[in-house]
């Protein structure tokens, strides 16, 4: 770890806990700064502040009073999900106050080169076979997972040698708060939109994903999404140099593919239709990865190893088990209308399709396609569900329910299906009008799975 001096006797408040804030406030002191850590959840009810302060560290909890910004605090230290518009933070830029997210602290302290990972849909896929790609057959070092995959990079970066690798997830959110943060390696999987009511505009979206190459140079390598024009015209804003990927083979610079094979530039890897994860965002996934791992020195056996062997990430279109026929698929990350229409286009089996969210002011033709093609039976819950039943509608699917929550949902969705169906957990909407985070969301249907299957007495 470089022990930077910079902080040093100097006042910086972090805003926000959860795992993020908690390391980066540990950090802090580690490195001499005078910490405040601010967090809205009551501290009778806040494990993580209770922590902070039985090491010494000043807490603040159950408000953000602007008050606290009346001392003379050098820096900020944000949580990436408080939203600017947050009205301390407001008065911190007002003040002239730099605001940050840890990412930016873990790069400062990090020996090891990063490489970064951001797209609307795809990133923990990515980084997790990258990262996997780079420890097959490792002699020295090791590539670690870092970021938004939910392993703090402040944690990562305090352990790392010049030998390893941090392969970062790095979400729109966290890359506002950059300002030195350089990958070796950025890649950008792809952008849809997301996200509006936090950057207030797609426009301003596409910027803050755009952020992940601003400070890399003629050294580095900017691995980009070639399928789409947008995409590509972004790619000329990096002055690092631009690997494409192109599953429609529309560049052979990079990774593509071609004759239904994976290739690398003129090397022919392994049959697409070997990878061992359905769909074709998934093919995007795998060759943003072969990319990076061909950069970084990888050999093919090693790259093709892993594309054979992966299983999926938890809540990632998550293969959970088959049952009487019936596959069981859990994509509760599909947070979003385009990540549900890419994990339907990977089935080619009947789908009952549970999903339902946070109305975000979203309406949902855009599914409606995906729907007709791939969706036998909807169910729906939470505050979308009438919008998407009218979705439903339009795409001729004629038995639509609205049910009360994913757990009421799952054994209905098994008295509809029969053998050779999917049954896919696939919201394509935020978890938070009922459940705390997609990853409570996709365990409630993973244990679900288990209670239906030992309900019906199978050993």
């Amino acid at each position: 770890m470089n022990l930077v001096t910079d902080y040093q006797n100097q006042k910086v408040l972090v805003l926000g806990l959860a795992k993020s804030g908690f390391h980066a406030a540990k950090l802090l002191a580690k490195l001499g700064a005078l910490v405040t850590v601010n967090d809205k959840k009551d501290f009778d009810q806040n494990p993580d502040a209770q922590s902070l302060l039985a090491e010494g560290i000043r807490v603040i909890t159950g408000s953000h009073p602007l008050a606290l910004l009346d001392e003379d605090f050098k820096l900020m230290v944000k949580n990436p999900g408080i939203p600017y518009t947050n009205p301390l933070v407001q008065k911190a830029q007002a003040k002239g106050i730099p605001i940050i997210t840890e990412p930016e602290l873990a790069y400062e302290i990090s020996e090891a080169p990063l490489i970064g990972v951001t797209g609307t849909n795809g990133k923990t896929t990515t980084t997790t076979l990258i990262t996997q790609m780079l420890n097959q057959q490792r002699s020295a070092g090791k590539a670690y997972v870092a970021g938004n995959i939910g392993v703090p990079a402040t944690e990562v970066a305090q352990k790392v040698t010049p030998e390893d690798v941090m392969v970062t997830e790095l979400s729109s959110f966290m890359l506002m708060g950059i300002t030195k943060l350089r990958p070796h390696i950025a890649v950008l999987t792809n952008i849809y939109t997301a996200h509006i009511d936090y950057h207030g505009s797609r426009a301003n979206y596409v910027k803050a994903k755009m952020r992940i190459t601003m400070n890399q140079t003629k050294d580095d390598y900017f691995v980009v999404n070639w399928d789409q024009p947008e995409w590509r015209e972004l790619s000329q804003q990096s002055k690092a140099q631009v690997i494409p990927f192109s599953r429609q083979g529309l560049s052979t610079v990079g990774a593509y593919v071609k004759d239904g094979q994976f290739c690398y530039r003129d090397e022919v890897l392994m049959p697409v239709s070997e990878l061992n994860i359905p769909g074709d965002h998934n093919v995007e996934n795998a060759l943003a990865a072969i990319a990076v791992a061909k950069l970084e020195g990888q050999n093919n056996e090693a790259i093709c190893e892993v594309l054979r062997t992966f299983t999926g990430v938890k809540h990632r279109l998550q293969f959970v088990t088959e049952w009487q026929g019936r596959r069981f698929y859990n994509d509760s990350k599909a947070t979003d209308i385009e990540a549900t229409e890419m994990a339907l286009k990977g089935f080619k089996a009947p789908v009952i399709l549970l999903a339902g969210g946070l109305d975000r002011g979203f309406t949902f033709e855009r599914l409606v396609p995906a729907l007709q093609e791939h969706v036998k039976s909807l169910l729906l819950f939470g505050e979308t569900a009438k919008l998407l039943a009218q979705a439903g509608e339009a795409a001729g699917i004629k038995d639509i329910q609205i049910v009360e929550n994913v757990a009421t949902a799952l054994p209905i969705a098994y008295q509809k299906s029969q053998p050779g169906d999917i049954i896919l957990l696939s919201p394509a909407n935020a978890s938070w009008d009922q459940y705390p985070n997609f990853e409570v969301r996709g365990q409630i249907f993973i244990d679900g799975v288990a209670d239906l299957i030992k309900g019906n007495g199978a050993n």
